[in-house]
């Protein structure tokens, strides 16, 4: 059986003036391989791997070039445009691969890569879907505290960032822990909880005895930028510490308990100064 969206080796049945059609060992059903793709010197009866999509009108066809992701498999994929039906990717054949607007989880660009899998929709036509909650593993070898690299592929306001863990397995950033971060951002993290169901809740941010470094780091390079003053206090708004410091409040008051006990810097009025400028 000819498979769509599938690389399979299939024997050359006829040659004519437009390519040659392939047929699999049940000779049930023929796919034709464009001239301009069949391999040199091949002829009747020489086997062929090939990979089966549908052309521009709408046909199974068959392609020597190799696609960048396969029926079920999850992958990153570059936008290449977006239309009024959806954007389109590039998944290394002629005619690029849609990802229909309902199957997108947040906005796109173009240039941009995202988590998509390829999946066969109700017309019978290969498509792209971010919607991988259900394909994505929970039987991941991750233990707390071990270090895990992902995809974002969905966010959900109530519950926080959903992240393909290698785009094999299912982890989340909670709400709490959630930084200035979109759909189709590459993420590294480290595991905080192994559920009992297998999924993974993953941290942005490091141990806080190791993190409060990098946060006091940060501030102080802020207040360099600003002539040695910064117009953010414990009074602040988290929203504002979030936009300027990338930061939530709790890790923002910590650093600043340690630059005030090493006496670096100095409350005022409207916010902290650096000491001895």
């Amino acid at each position: 059986m000819i498979k769509l969206g599938e690389k399979q080796t299939l024997t050359i049945k006829k040659e004519t003036s437009i390519g040659v059609y392939l047929t699999d060992d049940r000779e049930e059903q023929e796919v034709l391989l464009p001239k301009k793709q069949v391999p040199e010197n091949a002829k009747e009866n020489d086997e062929v791997e090939v990979f089966i999509y549908k052309d521009s009108k709408d046909r199974i066809i068959a392609t020597t070039n190799e696609p960048k992701i396969l029926i079920d498999e999850i992958k990153l994929l570059k936008v290449v445009e977006i239309t009024n039906i959806g954007a389109f990717l590039d998944w290394g054949l002629e005619k690029d691969l849609l990802l229909p607007f309902k199957e997108q989880t947040g906005k796109l660009k173009v240039g941009s890569f995202y988590p998509v899998k390829l999946y066969i929709d109700k017309s019978k036509r290969l498509a792209a879907t971010m919607n991988l909650y259900n394909d994505l593993s929970s039987d991941s070898p991750y233990e707390k505290e071990d270090s895990v690299e992902g995809v974002i592929y969905d966010i959900k306001d109530s519950f926080g960032a959903f992240v393909a863990v290698n785009l094999k397995y299912q982890g989340l950033i909670q709400n709490k822990e959630l930084l200035n971060v979109k759909v189709g951002d590459e993420i590294k993290g480290r595991v905080v909880k192994v559920r009992e169901d297998g999924k993974l809740d993953i941290s942005l941010r490091e141990k806080s005895y190791i993190q409060i470094d990098e946060d006091i780091k940060t501030i102080l390079e802020a207040l360099e930028a600003r002539d040695g003053i910064l117009f953010l206090n414990d009074k602040s708004e988290p929203e504002e510490i979030k936009k300027r410091l990338n930061m939530s409040k709790k890790a923002f008051k910590r650093a600043v308990g340690g630059l005030l006990k090493n006496n670096e810097i100095k409350m005022t009025d409207d916010g902290i100064e650096l000491i001895n400028q």
